[in-house]
């Protein structure tokens, strides 16, 4: 049976979209097979699953969407035929974000560089700690050698919860790739290609038994 990663965030412009396909095309690359599921309303994965398809004929990745109640059986027929379903959510936290957390074999959560954006994942980690989940900060956006990225990344570390080591970097590639149906990866070699390969990396030893 495949693992389930849901991307979760309270905080719109987190940046889970991106997380995900470049999550989805980097573990593809890798050989596993992958199923990508959209939930939220707003269709931004499902878009560029119908662009990447246009442009590459095979998008190398299976693609479902369903409701926030569907995820469970979405998921449960996913994983199945996948080594990896990754379910991206809708920008709120309530009872419809429970299913797909509940499904999770881990949870990334994506923290831009703003304290704002970090004081956003507290509901989300509340309710996957009540889901008896693990959950993981990505701290995406990060500014190098700033201060600001500095004290996200320490304030992010005194909660109580694992923040990922690898950090994306605020890049244009990232939209760029995104905009044509591409992943990092599929740009070429990068440093955002470096970041995300690394991430992959982390984001399978966190889910070693």
């Amino acid at each position: 049976m495949g693992k389930v990663i849901t991307i979760a965030q309270q905080k719109g412009g987190s940046g889970k979209t991106t997380l995900a396909v470049n999550l989805a095309v980097a573990l593809s690359r890798r050989g596993r097979t992958v199923a990508i599921l959209d939930t939220d309303p707003q269709g931004s994965l499902g878009r560029w699953f119908l662009t990447r398809r246009a442009l590459l004929g095979d998008p190398g990745m299976e693609f479902s969407t369903a409701s926030a109640w569907g995820v469970s059986y979405e998921c449960e027929k996913l994983r199945k035929t996948a080594d990896f379903v990754i379910v991206d959510t809708p920008p709120k936290v309530d009872a419809d974000l429970r299913p797909a957390l509940r499904e999770a074999d881990l949870v990334l959560i994506p923290v831009a560089s703003s304290h704002v954006d970090l004081w956003a994942t507290d509901g989300v980690l509340d309710l996957t700690r009540r889901e008896r989940k693990r959950a993981t900060i990505v701290l995406n956006r990060a500014k190098a050698g700033t201060r600001l990225g500095e004290e996200v990344a320490q304030a992010a570390a005194a909660l109580e919860a694992e923040v990922a080591t690898t950090r994306l970097g605020q890049r244009v590639v990232y939209a760029e790739t995104m905009g044509t149906g591409l992943g990092v990866l599929e740009a070429g070699p990068s440093p955002a290609s470096r970041e995300v390969l690394a991430l992959m990396d982390e984001v399978l030893a966190l889910l070693q038994p």
